[in-house]
């Protein structure tokens, strides 16, 4: 039998306090993984209250850690604090992401630089400070999107972020091959978590003409791949972009 044990494996797993992020942290520990869940700390306090409860949920293998990836500072902090806890750091997964939706012509600066700064700089700040601390062998899994390779009408935003991940992993990758780190992307089609309900429902339906399995990936099926990334099983993959959106090209 082949299975996926992570026992002793330490993972960071950045915007895990729900949807995508959470149910990643939910594989990662039922595989045995210490698990750290970092939010943001948003003014209603919603974002930490979400993250206590999921790491409650979880069991004493997993721990919150609030910072914001786009602040530099606060993030190596958070890596060091994290290895420093479980005894050293194995996997990092850079979900946290935002959208802000709005055509060119119509799209602020602000809106620009706003998803510009989470979605690539955020990784950025998290794979710098994650292989600084990292031990060697270890996984990093970044979050791209099927935006970023067919593009949707009013993201260019987060296209052009999620496609600067997908360049910055494959440098990273040979950057950190010889540690036996390996580097991937996970790109996603829709998945049916808050954010892709933020999707207007007449738009789902046109998606979903696109899709041959007639149907949107629920976010287990997403962190799937993810978990297996991280895994032993994985252990020649690197500077990859794995794909999960059902067979939809366009």
């Amino acid at each position: 039998m082949v299975g996926i044990d992570l026992t002793g494996k330490t993972a960071i797993i950045t915007g895990a306090g729900r949807g995508l992020g959470l149910a990643t942290a939910q594989r990662l520990y039922a595989a045995g993984a210490n698990v750290a869940i970092n939010e943001y700390d948003d003014p209603s306090g919603e974002n930490h209250t979400q993250a206590e409860q999921a790491a409650t949920d979880l069991g004493d293998r997993a721990a919150v850690v609030m910072a914001d990836v786009r602040d530099t500072d606060a993030i190596e902090v958070m890596v060091d604090n994290v290895a420093a806890r479980f005894g050293g750091l194995d996997i990092v997964v850079n979900n946290a992401a935002i959208l802000r939706d709005r055509t060119l012509k119509k799209m602020s600066a602000t809106e620009w630089q706003s998803v510009i700064d989470t979605n690539l700089t955020g990784v950025f700040n998290v794979c710098k400070a994650g292989t600084a601390a990292m031990r060697d062998g270890g996984r990093i899994v970044n979050l791209a999107s099927i935006s970023a390779v067919i593009g949707f009408f009013g993201q260019t935003n987060y296209a052009a972020a999620k496609a600067g991940v997908i360049g910055l992993t494959r440098s990273l990758s040979r950057e950190v091959g010889a540690r036996q780190i390996t580097v991937n992307a996970v790109a996603p089609g829709v998945a049916l978590t808050d954010m892709g309900l933020t999707i207007p429902e007449n738009v789902r339906e046109e998606m979903l003409k696109s899709i041959p399995l007639g149907r949107f990936a629920e976010p287990r099926e997403i962190a799937d791949v993810i978990v297996f990334l991280c895994s032993d099983l994985a252990s020649h993959v690197s500077g990859q972009v794995i794909h999960v959106n059902g067979g939809w090209w366009g």
